[in-house]
């Protein structure tokens, strides 16, 4: 997946277009990712022993990962990714860089 945890990134599509957020969680086998404070639901909950009062409760639900672009530290852009392998002494280092201004991630 292009998209990891703690990444900032644009939404590109639906109805929290435009919107920019932390990635919270990453679920790479459905293609899907949280995105703080992006994709509200509400979900009516029973009382517990986690939550007393039970009602209704609102958490952050999963989008695809294709509706969603990487924004650059440095640049501060929406881009893409590019992977490069950087040797060093031998070894290979899969790294993520922008393709605007070439930061790596």
């Amino acid at each position: 997946m292009h998209v990891r945890k703690d990444d900032t990134v644009l939404i590109l599509s639906g109805n929290d277009r435009g919107k920019q957020g932390r990635v919270l969680k990453v679920f790479p086998d459905k293609n899907r990712i949280i995105i703080e404070g992006v994709r509200f639901i509400k979900r009516h909950t029973k009382p517990s022993t986690k939550n007393q009062s039970g009602g209704i409760v609102e958490k952050e639900a999963p989008i695809n990962a294709s509706n969603v672009m990487i924004v650059c530290s440095k640049c501060g852009e929406p881009t893409r990714i590019k992977r490069r392998e950087i040797t060093e002494e031998g070894h290979k280092h899969h790294t993520r860089a922008c393709v605007k201004c070439g930061e790596v991630f």
